[in-house]
């Protein structure tokens, strides 16, 4: 199916009921017209990392169930789907199979062996403190094979998440075959998860190295498009990068966003927000949440560094539930550059403040993705949080379908719901954007095309918004 303008929501398989079969009677229950498509979180076998070690991209996990209920989602709506570009499971049968045949694996080339890779087989001190890392050293990970020696093997994130060498034909060729399953089985975007890892080179940062990161995107790109399936690489950095991107007319995500509207809700000032949404691609998804953290480092210039802190200030200290440790390593949170905590606490559970959030991603440039947690205005889990001693947790509540039928029934959700089906159905989102900021505390976006108009009435001091649309100049009929 073709990607629609229209919402897309993204849940694991097993949170919004506990496996496939519940969220496809959930679909069909409550979200017909709320949103277009899904991004279905990684659903096949893994072996950590909620879904993002996998194993087998041509299986399902038996525990969701199988790809007869992904297929049926898919014939309803357009599909995400995710691929690993950077890392695959160490409990994979490739890298099983390299462990016990060592060079005589078939895989073996799949993977970047320390000794291959660097000079001496070791990096300097110099080459160690230039790359991009997510751990306090050099990444890689210490294995031992069968005949009893050991090695170093790349290994950016989980040790559980073991990189591939995107320059040899055996993991090109890897790239190349599940791809275009994964086209053929109903997706409609593959989003190429830590994209920016996937190149390797001596010399520089190890993160989105160019040229040599085109070119893997162009070749992921070309492996689909024969299936009238995109792609989206998913890079969590300086905006000046989804703006290189976009240049080369590829989808990106905003990941900008959830700070700035964060920014402006806890200011009231417009002014940094009206300027991104000026400036942003338009070919994009935008986000206030995923089963991530809420990003910080995507704001950077955008956000003067005291902005950025003021901003994060005011969540922990006006936020509902949400304290810094969660953040920290005692809740196994690597990156500090992600807060741990839903939309909805971060703005107070604050019924007002939050529909506003929504109205501006809904207005903003873009497709708006918005995550489950969040499409049923979620407060932060703290027992599923302090059970599992995982600060991600605190934003992925397991939603049983007794509750889901409680929670849409909430006013706020219903107002939600109403503001995306408005979103999915108003021809005027297919055309061009104007933002104007009327003084410092207001701001108004206006969507016209072809002699539809939607527009947006914001005060980020009061909260109050309204939401209008009318047709060939006819008078304002208010939505909200």
């Amino acid at each position: 199916m073709q990607i629609k303008n229209e919402a897309m929501l993204i849940t694991y398989a097993d949170s919004l009921g506990s496996n496939l079969n519940e969220l496809n009677q959930v679909l069909d229950k409550h979200l017909k017209g709320v949103i277009g498509g899904v991004h279905l979180l990684p659903f096949y076998p893994s072996s950590g990392d909620r879904g993002f070690a996998p194993m087998d991209y041509t299986k399902v996990d038996p525990a969701f169930g199988g790809w007869a209920e992904v297929e049926e989602m898919s014939s309803k709506f357009y599909m995400m789907y995710d691929f690993m570009i950077n890392h695959i499971s160490r409990q994979s049968p490739y890298f099983q199979d390299f462990l016990e045949k060592k060079d005589d694996s078939e895989y073996a080339d799949l993977f970047i062996r320390y000794k291959d890779f660097w000079p001496g087989g070791e990096p300097t001190a110099e080459d160690v403190d230039l790359i991009y890392k997510r751990k306090p050293r050099a990444p890689y990970v210490e294995v031992e094979f069968k005949d009893g020696s050991s090695e170093k093997v790349w290994c950016t994130f989980d040790e559980q998440q073991i990189d591939l060498d995107v320059t040899t034909e055996t993991t090109l060729s890897f790239i190349r075959e599940n791809l275009k399953f994964l086209a053929e089985k109903g997706a409609s975007i593959i989003r190429l998860d830590a994209f920016a890892y996937a190149n390797k080179k001596i010399g520089t940062n190890c993160f989105f190295v160019e040229p040599e990161i085109w070119d893997m995107l162009k070749y992921s790109e070309q492996m689909v498009e024969p299936y009238g399936v995109t792609v989206l690489p998913e890079i969590h950095e300086h905006y000046s990068i989804q703006l290189k991107i976009a240049g080369q007319d590829y989808y990106v995500y905003d990941f900008a966003l959830p700070m700035l509207v964060l920014h402006a809700l806890f200011s009231g000032k417009a002014h940094r927000l009206a300027h991104w949404l000026e400036i942003c691609p338009r070919r994009q998804f935008t986000t206030l949440d995923t089963h991530d953290g809420i990003g910080v480092v995507d704001v950077k210039d955008l956000l003067s560094d005291e902005e950025a802190e003021m901003t994060r200030e005011s969540l922990y200290s006006q936020g509902a539930n949400v304290k810094k440790i969660y953040s920290t390593e005692a809740y196994n949170n690597l990156d500090i550059y992600q807060i741990n905590c839903t939309y909805y606490s971060a703005l107070g559970n604050d019924d007002q403040a939050y529909l506003l959030a929504r109205a501006i991603q809904c207005f903003a440039p873009g497709i708006p993705q918005i995550y489950y947690v969040g499409l049923l205005a979620g407060e932060n889990d703290i027992e599923l949080l302090e059970r599992t001693k995982e600060g991600r947790n605190i934003n992925r509540h397991y939603y049983s379908a007794q509750e889901i039928d409680a929670e849409v029934e909430r006013p706020v959700v219903q107002k939600l719901f109403q503001l995306l089906r408005f979103r999915n159905s108003c021809p005027a989102f297919d055309g061009d954007i104007h933002v104007d900021q009327m003084n410092e505390n207001e701001l108004v976006i206006t969507w016209n095309k072809d002699g539809h108009e939607a527009k947006l009435e914001a005060n980020l001091a009061t909260k109050v918004f309204t939401v209008l649309e009318r047709e060939n100049g006819a008078e304002w009929k208010k939505h909200f």
